[in-house]
Formats: structure tokens, sequence, C-alpha cells
């Protein structure tokens, strides 16, 4: 069901309180936008507390990054989010995103300053709902370097890492995408709390990933190239 641009700026607020009282940013920190249209994107402005964000203060782009709505006194003197050109690089690569969540969920960065490997099978709904959570190589946020480090990943993947820095989840919905960080942190903190436990991970036996993929088709989240990753993580273990 698509939405109004009314409906959507309220959803937004609303995402970024959510994201802000679950710890996922702080301050200024973090981002979301939402696709009005084909060439036409709602965004958080830069400088704004995400968690106390106005609909009045969201700004409209186009791909381009341009400014296309009309100011009004709340966001005349805001401009989009400072990581805009990575959300937008989303759209460009996706007909199918209708939405961008930027985060800075701490459990999931701090796995990924210790080299921690998200592409691996360890708990049955991370594979499920998210597939293999990719890294991208480290990156100056808010940069075209950072931009550019999404690219070819953002295409197969709706979940990214991007290392020592935050995560980035793509959906068919706002909403969606938000569940989709939720589920990356709260992960991410059973296997820290795992790998305190014990250095080792017991890992999904290999018999039964492809049910796991087989369900992740069933409900729509397979994306290109799957189950040749699932296929290729199977075979590299050697069980």
């Amino acid at each position: 069901m698509s939405q109004s641009e009314t409906e959507l700026r309220h959803l937004i607020c609303r995402v970024g309180q959510h994201m802000y009282r679950q710890g996922y940013v702080d301050g200024a920190g973090g981002n979301i936008s939402a696709r009005l249209a084909d060439d036409r994107i709602l965004m958080s402005p830069s400088g704004l507390a995400t968690g106390f964000l106005e609909a009045e203060q969201l700004i409209i782009v186009n791909l381009a990054g341009d400014r296309v709505d009309q100011p009004n006194e709340a966001n005349a003197h805001l401009r989009a989010t400072s990581e805009s050109a990575m959300h937008l690089e989303c759209y460009r690569q996706r007909d199918d995103v209708y939405a961008v969540v930027h985060a800075h969920p701490p459990t999931a960065i701090a796995l990924t300053l210790v080299g921690f490997d998200f592409q691996q099978c360890i708990i049955p709904e991370m594979v499920v709902l998210l597939g293999m959570v990719p890294t991208a190589p480290y990156s100056t946020p808010s940069s075209q370097e950072n931009s550019d480090a999404i690219t070819n990943l953002i295409r197969e993947h709706d979940a990214i890492m991007l290392s020592n820095h935050g995560s980035l989840t793509v959906a068919n919905s706002l909403w969606n995408a938000y569940l989709m960080l939720e589920s990356l942190e709260h992960n991410a903190t059973i296997l820290h709390r795992a790998l305190q436990l014990s250095g080792d991970l017991n890992a999904i036996p290999a018999d039964q990933i492809d049910k796991l993929v087989a369900y992740r088709e069933q409900f729509g989240l397979l994306r290109p190239g799957d189950r040749e990753r699932f296929a290729k993580y199977v075979e590299s273990r050697g069980d």
C-alpha cells in the first residue's frame, strides 16, 4: 500500500524516535529516507537529533541530490543529511528500494572493529531475515568514497555493515527497513554474548542451510546471488 507524503513524514519521525530510544543512534547520528516517487526522496536533515525530528523539518531531493521541495519556516535553513549520497546510491541501484535507514548500532559496530564476519550461518533468523550481511571496507563517513563503497554490495544485499562506522538497511517500506536494523542489532548482541562465553560459535549444520534459504525465498527475501553465496559458504566449511 502506497503512503502519502504526510504519512511518510510522520513515520520517519517515529522511526527516528525508535532508533534513539533503542540506542541505535545518539545525538545527530544516523539518518533516514523514503522514496516518494521515482525521482523524489524524502530525507532527514543534517545536524538535527534523529530522535527528535519534526515532520516539517524533512527535506525532499531528487536522485541527483538537488533540493526540489518548497522550503518552509521549519526547514528553510536546513540541508539534507550529510549521508545523502549513500542514500541516493541505494535508490539509483535498486528500483525496489523504497526506504533507507543508516544507524550506529553499537554491538554490531563493535563486532566489525574486531573483524567479525557476519557472513556466517549461525542464527537461523538472521539467515532468513537478513541473509549474508557483508561488511564494506572502511571509508570516511559522509564522503563520496563512502557512497562508492556500498555500490556493488547494495545491489545484492538488504543489510550492510559499514566498517568502523554503522549499518545500512534497505527495504520496500520504511518500517521494514527499520525492522531489519532491529534484527541486525539483536542478532549481533546474541553473537557478542556467545563470544564472551566462548571463542567458538556453533554454526548451523550445513545440511540445514538449504532449508533456511528456501524460507528466505518463500518470504520474498531472496536476493540475486544468494544461493551461490550460501553454497560457497557451505563448501568453504568443508563439513
